[in-house]
């Protein structure tokens, strides 16, 4: 069974239909675990078999475990039953970094009023990695907290918590929140003025100060760690802080409802902690700030369509993004960004396309170049783009081709190029595998079949067998549990789940591991499992993922994947909910969280943790490292040989079949050197475009004969180039250097006392179009712009694990996860943020 585009339209709408609003990220120290009652109950209805579309070949390295590995885990295995606990949601947060820490909110999916029927919430505390556990809930007057943002813990090292109770805005003048400066052993009842209406935010260098929206939409800051509040401004609509002590925030001067989704609201900057404010931005429809970026939806004059306008400045000085023109079908979606550059997606036209143009930026934010085609984007918001944070310049995606399969890309230079992942050597294909490539390869097929062409579309089918990786869509769909896990204290490392053939396969999938940063793959594990890096990259663990019985045992890895030991860790299986290590990946304590009815027949949640550091006693030494030239694929000369973005990079890395412990304190050193310029090092320039099979930028035929003119401050500057500019962030030296500059045309354009604007030609000139009306049982024609990893508000204090569903076919609907980035683990994240 091959995975069609068909299963993305049942949330096709969910895009369209949203409120123009920035959303949240997931904080990577929270997770949240949630069960059905119904899931430890005997069901009569038939369980969801899992399948495989076609036989392996493929049988995981299995070794037994010795006795005195059975002895020592065994010793070092901690398990916490939580009786009487009758809270459908688990939410963990890790206080602090290496404290051992760890705050467990228990609440109920039930009715504010239900609460005070016999419902309950409860607080656990752990000081020692999740080995035991405490009912602390007298420490917060056994108070109802709530259970969408009841808690949140400071950044960094800080011991700061926070508690928010659940009080109905109706009957109290305002909220109740619980401070805690020591990790949760104490807390401090604050009455507050205000109800919050989301998540307190946290300022990323001074964990004292605290900014909340009210649901009156006001916004009040507190500087002495929510002691005393103050309101700084009202009718707020969305905040965010920039450099420093920089803060942004959009409002309506009149306190209109629905003011964003007409595009009136204004956009203010403080920086001297809301004393007072200047106006950056009007008539805007909403903003995001990534990386040094600040990001804004403006319609110029009224009944024109949006654009959108870019500051690296702080806000001082805005000027419009030069993209491709955008219908009132299409969105827009910035992908990921830093200091350097945005990758941003451009949707194609056509109601349900369901696919776009990856672009990247240059270091202003404003220019933009083609750098993927038919790049998979669902309605509902949905993209597999993954940032590979073990290995630099990295990234995962899917595409979709014209007979709508899906397939795998990875760039290894920043979306420079991008080409097919190979196939892992111990898995083999079964029959003829047809693949649908782009025209510009048709004369030489090659492991990197993905071009980046002036948009010609024409495919012809060629036989060829690669790896293919489940993303966002793939754990929306209930088809993979995780998302592609990498971490930057691992290096090299990468876990995700795939399968092989000419596309992405909706069967049962199994595991992978690179440990080159994708440049080649193992089958590691058959089937799905849950897994999690511990000790720097020393220790895999994985738990398999059921929904049809319960589970006992664990296994894990010493060599990156290749082989795998199984350990019984407990005597009564538990129905999965998920794992549990603290951020990092430097622990070598993981906890599996689940729940199985007790004596009473009802469910019981359940914390088995296992701590690996008495299993792995010996801390390794210099004979157990390696020096790794990074990105050395083993098709470049000696000189450019691991050259990726200017340089190479050699790491001390372990060796796979040293069995030693790296430790906490273990940092991957690295050592430095530059490469020679080479096309490699450009991208080709706006109007351009690099065929595949060849390095050369070529203009595209839409844009011959036409000039692109800039206009600066109001002045129009002409851009001549030869199709190449030098990737953000490349440091190569010497060698290849393309001619590219700006002139000055000495021709006045737009109004210098506004905010400075870029254009094409007249005949080509370039708009942005977003929207900001919502979708729900009419059809109207809308734009929407969406914006991954916005820091909007705060990094949000949750993150959810999928839930455990024994109904017959039922697939999941809304699981939400943490990046894997990557999103991961960084991986960040996960959910997309919207722009309207």
């Amino acid at each position: 069974m091959i995975w069609r585009i068909a299963i993305l339209a049942v949330a096709c709408l969910l895009v369209l239909g949203e409120a123009g609003g920035l959303y949240l990220n997931r904080d990577p120290r929270t997770v949240t675990f949630s069960r059905s009652l119904m899931d430890a109950q005997p069901s009569n209805s038939r369980t969801r078999r899992d399948t495989w579309s076609a036989k392996s070949n493929f049988v995981a390295c299995k070794t037994p475990l010795s006795l005195r590995e059975q002895t020592v885990l065994e010793s070092n295995t901690y398990e916490t039953g939580f009786h009487g606990d009758d809270g459908s949601t688990f939410t963990l947060t890790w206080v602090g970094d290496g404290t051992g820490v760890i705050l467990v909110l228990s609440t109920v999916s039930a009715q504010l009023f239900s609460f005070y029927e016999g419902g309950s919430t409860r607080l656990y505390r752990s000081a020692d990695y999740g080995k035991s556990f405490h009912d602390i809930s007298y420490a917060i007057n056994n108070s109802f907290i709530r259970k969408d943002f009841g808690i949140g813990v400071g950044p960094g090292n800080y011991q700061q918590v926070i508690l928010t109770a659940e009080l109905p805005s109706t009957k109290t003048p305002g909220g109740v929140i619980f401070t805690s400066m020591d990790s949760g052993v104490t807390f401090k009842s604050v009455q507050l003025p205000f109800h919050p209406a989301q998540p307190i935010s946290f300022h990323h260098q001074n964990p004292h100060y605290l900014l909340v929206i009210s649901t009156d939409s006001s916004l009040w800051f507190s500087q002495d760690f929510g002691t005393n509040w103050t309101k700084i401004h009202e009718a707020v609509y969305y905040y965010t802080w920039g450099i420093g002590l920089t803060l942004f925030l959009s409002y309506s001067p009149e306190g209109k409802v629905e003011a964003d989704k007409r595009g009136e609201l204004l956009l203010r900057r403080t920086q001297d902690l809301g004393r007072t404010f200047t106006e950056v931005a009007r008539n805007i429809y909403t903003f995001g700030y990534i990386g040094r970026f600040l990001f804004t939806s403006v319609m110029e004059k009224q009944g024109y369509p949006r654009v959108i306008y870019v500051s690296s400045d702080q806000g001082e000085h805005f000027i419009k993004a030069l993209l491709p023109p955008a219908t009132t079908e299409q969105f827009y979606s910035v992908l990921d960004g830093d200091e350097d550059m945005i990758f941003m997606h451009v949707d194609s036209p056509g109601d349900e396309s369901y696919f776009g143009t990856v672009y990247t930026s240059d270091d202003r934010g404003i220019l933009y170049s083609k750098s993927l085609e038919r790049h998979l984007f669902g309605g509902e918001r949905k993209s597999d783009f993954t940032n590979v944070t073990s290995m630099r310049g990295v990234y995962l995606t899917n595409i979709l081709q014209e007979d709508e399969q899906i397939c795998s890309v990875i760039s290894f230079n920043k979306g420079g190029e991008w080409r097919s992942l190979k196939k892992p050597n111990n898995v083999e294909c079964s029959g003829n595998i047809k693949v649908c490539v782009h025209k510009a390869v048709e004369s030489k097929v090659t492991a990197k079949n993905v071009s980046r062409d002036s948009g010609q579309s024409l495919c012809v089918c060629v036989f060829q067998c690669n790896l293919h990786i489940h993303g966002e869509h793939s754990q929306y769909s209930g088809i993979s549990p995780m998302l592609p896990l990498s971490s930057p204290s691992a290096v090299g490392l990468v876990i995700a789940h795939g399968s092989v053939g000419d596309s992405i396969s909706a069967s049962k999938p199994d595991v992978y591991v690179s440990s080159d940063g994708g440049y080649n793959w193992m089958c590691a594990l058959r089937g799905p499992h849950h897994y999690s890096i511990l000790d720097s990259g020393g220790l895999i663990v994985a738990v398999e993922a059921h929904r049809d019985r319960q589970v006992h045992s664990i296994k894990f890895s010493t060599d990156e994947g290749q082989c795998w030991k199984i350990y019984n860790f407990t005597q009564q299986p538990i129905f999965f909910a998920g794992l549990a290590s603290e951020p990092g990946s430097k622990t070598m304590n993981i906890s599996v969280f689940g729940y199985r009815p007790d004596d009473n027949a009802q469910p019981m949640w359940v914390a088995v943790t296992i701590d690996f550091e008495q299993l792995l006693t010996r801390e390794c030494n210099e004979q157990d490292y390696v020096k790794w030239l990074a990105h050395a694929d083993g098709e470049g000369s000696f000189e450019t040989e691991g050259c990726v973005l200017g340089y190479k990079e050699t790491f001390r890395r372990l060796r796979k079949l040293s069995i030693c412990r790296n430790g906490r304190d273990y940092v991957a050193s690295k050592q430095q050197s530059p490469c020679p310029c080479s096309r490699e090092d450009y991208m080709c320039d706006y109007g351009y475009f690099r065929h595949e099979n060849s390095s050369e930028c070529v203009k595209q035929d839409d844009l011959l004969n036409k000039t692109l003119k800039v206009c600066l401050n109001g002045e129009l500057e002409e851009l001549q180039t030869t199709g190449y500019r030098k990737i953000p962030s490349d440091k190569c030296e010497g060698g290849f250097s393309p001619p590219r500059r700006m002139d000055v045309a000495k021709k006045n354009c737009g109004d210098p006392n506004q905010a400075s604007s870029v254009s094409l030609h007249p005949r080509s000139q370039i708009v942005i179009s977003v929207s900001v009306g919502i979708v729900a049982l009419v059809f109207i024609t809308v734009v929407a712009v969406t914006v991954r990893r916005m820091n909007i508000t705060q990094r949000a204090t949750v993150y959810h694990f999928s839930v455990l569903q024994l109904q017959e076919e039922e697939q999941s609907t809304g699981h939400e996860n943490g990046p894997s980035s990557n999103r991961s683990s960084f991986h960040e994240d996960s959910d997309d943020d919207l722009i309207a």
